[in-house]
């Protein structure tokens, strides 16, 4: 994986899903196509963070929790995502959560922030509702 914080990502896509960035979350991002599940949606959202694509993160987050605005830092470079668990969001759900650890580099120091997101399907589109903190972590502030 080669990500710059530029937006321009060469290589495999950051999700680690497998996939080259264009043909993977790139084209979630691009508006090219809308992720089926909120699985997907999780992946596309991480790598939007390695990407520094905040207007990608803010438009796939539900109006009801969303932040009036973003502010990426481009220092904090998201390395990983590892998925975890999951229950509902496939593809005839509205809603679902997932579980996940990204990892990242900050100032030289490498740290992971575990989570659990729920994630609700609305006209068609899977939205990033809000997270709760795995047993024993707080949430970062956005």
């Amino acid at each position: 994986m080669s990500t710059v914080h530029t937006g321009v990502v060469t290589g495999r896509c950051p999700c680690l899903f497998g996939e080259p960035y264009d043909d993977c979350c790139g084209r979630f991002h691009r508006g090219e196509a809308t992720a089926p599940t909120a699985e997907r949606l999780m992946r596309s959202r991480f790598s939007a963070f390695a990407v520094l694509d905040a207007d990608y993160l803010l438009a796939t987050w539900h109006p009801s929790t969303r932040p009036d605005d973003l502010d990426l830092d481009p220092a904090q470079r998201w390395t990983r995502l590892d998925i975890l668990g999951s229950s509902g969001g496939g593809l005839l759900d509205t809603a679902g959560t997932v579980e996940f650890r990204a990892h990242f580099v900050l100032d030289g120091e490498r740290g992971s922030l575990h989570e659990n997101s729920r994630f609700v399907r609305v006209d068609g589109r899977w939205l990033y509702l809000d997270a709760r903190a795995a047993p024993g972590r707080r949430l970062p502030r956005v």
